[in-house]
């Protein structure tokens, strides 16, 4: 490279790394901006704004709200230009700086601006704890996003919990002639990859692997009850328990349950052959009694050696906190499997009562937050009785102590 071609390329980089910190910071600067950044530009300035004395709000702090306004056409517009700019993770935690900064949450009373949105967990549970709010005109939009999310979400999750769960209750006898509802596939590939055909890029199974058919009473099934915190704070944990729910309710192998909280208790175990009329019966949002939700589920449980009773739950109670604990010792004392999870969403480091977090340690109960990739296989421990602490540990998840104030 000739030492001009070089400076050519130093001086190309310089000019694109000052674009790019132009781009983060903002500013009135449009020097090396294309149209297309300056669009840009004007997508990030209507949200983040620019600090008062002209430095830029962007990178933090209190800037001066962007000109959005209350329109929903002009708003929808500002929305397709930022999904054009940014990918979906991203536009995702735009639209969550709106709902904040601009108050943007009477906005999704309108169906044209729902119709915009890029939907994920997160806009459901805006829209479920709204829906009270909503206009009718809105709630069948409101309806179709929500189930848009949930079949998605059932789409990525749904494979893998089924597997895994049929796996850890049938993990005795298998036969090469199951039904096709018990076939595991896993092994029948693994079995029959000498009959790959390329030209077809499939494999034609000479051989089926499966769990045997084992015709089981109601009373030999294993019973996971999720009890779920329907508060404000735990709005991703409920939509991603309500999907998990559906989708455990529909396996044969196992009697799954699910109970939503806040001051009330609501079983909605009847309606998890569809999700979205589940969440549609959530409340999000109230206090919080947890002692009452544990008393209703003690009230379920008929098995107690083959209960799994999956808490989730920020444990800030509401109610007796005393006789809440002195109720959780009793389901362990019986031989329920106690699990208590902080959280069960992708949002990382929960925020949780430390005391209430730290006396179900003492009882036994494994205390940690999940996220929803790893909850099939902590429900496949679960139902094997397997040491949770250890199945934590293999994974880097935190559990809180006795005694430690540690938070996952």
């Amino acid at each position: 490279m000739t030492d001009g071609a070089g400076r050519d390329d130093r001086e190309g980089k310089e000019a694109e790394r000052r674009r790019r910190w132009r781009l983060a910071l903002g500013g009135d600067d449009e020097d090396g901006l294309s149209e297309r950044d300056l669009r840009m530009d004007r997508a990030l300035n209507a949200l983040y704004g620019t600090a008062p004395g002209g430095g830029s709000g962007r990178a933090g702090g209190s800037g001066r709200r962007g000109g959005l306004g209350a329109s929903a056409p002009r708003v929808a517009r500002w929305l397709g230009d930022i999904r054009e700019f940014f990918p979906t993770p991203v536009v995702q935690v735009i639209q969550r700086d709106a709902f904040d900064r601009l108050n943007l949450k009477a906005m999704l009373l309108e169906p044209e601006f729902l119709a915009t949105l890029e939907a994920d967990v997160h806009l459901v549970a805006d829209l479920i704890s709204l829906r009270a709010a909503m206009p009718e005109k809105a709630k069948d939009t409101a309806r179709q996003v929500v189930r848009k999310v949930v079949d998605e979400l059932m789409a990525k999750l749904a494979h893998a919990t089924t597997e895994t769960i049929r796996g850890a209750v049938r993990r005795g006898r298998r036969t090469h002639r199951p039904r096709f509802a018990d076939i595991d596939w896993p092994r029948t590939i693994q079995a029959n990859l000498r009959h790959w055909q390329a030209e077809h890029r499939t494999i034609v199974p000479e051989r089926l692997v499966g769990f045997a058919n084992q015709a089981r009473n109601k009373a030999d099934l294993d019973q996971v009850i999720l009890c779920v915190d329907q508060s404000g704070s735990m709005a991703t944990s409920v939509v991603y328990a309500s999907i998990f729910g559906a989708v455990m309710a529909s396996l044969p192998v196992i009697e799954t349950r699910l109970v939503c909280f806040d001051t009330a208790v609501v079983d909605l175990s009847e309606d998890l052959a569809d999700p979205v009329e589940v969440l549609f019966g959530v409340q999000l949002g109230g206090g919080t009694d947890i002692n009452a939700a544990l008393a209703y589920c003690q009230g379920l449980v008929t098995r107690p050696a083959k209960t799994h009773l999956v808490l989730i739950t920020d444990l800030f109670e509401g109610g007796n906190a005393p006789e809440m604990l002195q109720r959780a010792a009793a389901l362990v004392a019986a031989g329920i499997n106690l699990v208590v999870l902080l959280a069960l969403s992708d949002d990382g480091r929960p925020s949780y009562d430390t005391s209430h977090a730290q006396a179900l340690a003492a009882l036994g109960c494994p205390v940690f937050a999940c996220t929803p990739d790893q909850f099939p296989d902590l429900m496949a421990a679960a139902l094997k009785r397997d040491d949770l602490a250890d199945w934590a540990a293999g994974r880097d998840i935190s559990l809180v102590r006795a005694g430690h104030a540690d938070a996952p």
